[in-house]
């Protein structure tokens, strides 16, 4: 069933999430209302309508295109932890982040993008980019590559000598222990940066603007469209410890991904102190 999808199914994904964006985020883009943002955990961590609809909108439609699916969605879990399990079970998974970035999405800032992953037993199978505000949509399907707009994405390597630029977790969401971590990254040779939307530092990495990104958390919906993105434009992800990011969980945080796998080592190793 799951590899029948991806053959005939993939485009079908695509029209769900460009309508998704179209009838529930686009509209509301600059035009919320105060009572329709919501604090989660502090002030970046925010919540709004169009997040909230946009996730009821894809859950619906997804699993209505593959039976038998399930839909593991920020809000969703945040309203029960529970269901966040169904990424280890043995269901297709369909993985959404309704609008990553919503600091950016409600400040009016167009750096936001609707994030979906199709994964079965940890492992992500496709993913699916959408930044409807800069049209950009960029898709990767594992062993099959990645585009952006249909052009192919390669994330290269980085120039020899060249300062790397590396987009890291905001402070607020980092423990003691990580932020020591991410301090290895402040080092000669290397420019860390506070990231934006983590979908689309992980375009940034896919298409070679970005060296890498160093990240503290590893909750699925804002990593398993992009690790995958990445991978499939030549690059690599490494946790601390030196392994590849599972999105089961169980990392060693913080974790790397790279536009290539010299640059994720030596990302990886700044960020253990092995470096």
């Amino acid at each position: 069933m799951i590899d029948d999808f991806l053959v005939h199914g993939l485009t079908h994904v695509e029209e769900v999430v460009r309508k998704a964006a179209a009838v529930e985020i686009v509209p509301r883009f600059r035009q919320l209302a105060a009572h329709e943002i919501v604090e989660k955990s502090g002030p970046h961590d925010l919540v709004t309508v169009a997040d909230r609809l946009a996730e009821e909108f894809l859950t619906t439609a997804l699993t209505e295109l593959l039976p038998g699916s399930v839909v593991v969605g920020e809000e969703a879990v945040h309203a029960d932890p529970t269901t966040y399990e169904a990424i280890r079970g043995g269901a297709p998974v369909w993985i959404v982040d309704p609008v990553d970035g919503t600091r950016q999405f409600v400040h009016g800032d167009p750096g936001f993008c609707t994030l979906v992953a199709l994964a079965l037993g940890g492992e992500v199978l496709a993913s699916w980019t959408y930044a409807p505000a800069l049209d950009e949509l960029a898709v990767a399907v594992r062993g099959q590559g990645a585009v952006l707009n249909g052009e192919p994405l390669r994330a290269g390597s980085p120039a020899a000598g060249q300062v790397l630029q590396v987009a890291t977790s905001h402070p607020d969401y980092t423990t003691p222990e990580q932020k020591q971590a991410l301090l290895g990254l402040r080092v000669e040779g290397v420019d860390p940066r506070p990231c934006g939307s983590a979908g689309l530092e992980y375009l940034a990495v896919a298409r070679g603007e970005v060296d890498a990104v160093a990240f503290s958390w590893e909750a699925a919906w804002d990593h398993a469209a992009g690790v995958l993105l990445v991978e499939e434009a030549g690059g690599a992800h490494l946790t601390r410890a030196g392994e590849p990011f599972r999105i089961t969980g169980g990392n060693a945080l913080p974790f790397t991904a790279a536009r290539d796998a010299a640059t994720a080592r030596r990302v990886a190793g700044l960020l253990s102190g092995r470096a």
